[in-house]
């Protein structure tokens, strides 16, 4: 089936929003919008294309994956010995 040229340029358009949308490849990736969202499922859409899991996981427009990267909880210093 040939692909529909004007969905193909819909797709390719910005994002609507005054802030351009971080880049699906950059640090910042997880700062766009959500454009669609299931939480029932565990997983949202960004405006930037990539796939946000609720696990903190991540799949990106080219199909690369993110393996989930929580934060590392913050260990309270060691006492200081009297």
């Amino acid at each position: 089936m040939p692909a529909d040229p004007q969905r193909s340029a819909r797709s390719r358009r910005p994002c609507p929003h005054r802030q351009p949308c971080p880049a699906p490849d950059g640090l910042d990736r997880e700062a766009a919008r959500i454009v669609a969202s299931h939480p029932e499922q565990g997983w949202s859409l960004l405006c930037n294309g990539v796939v946000l899991f609720e696990d903190t996981g991540e799949l990106l427009p080219d199909g690369r994956v993110v393996a989930p990267h929580r934060p590392l909880r913050h260990a309270l210093p060691a006492p200081v010995p009297a």
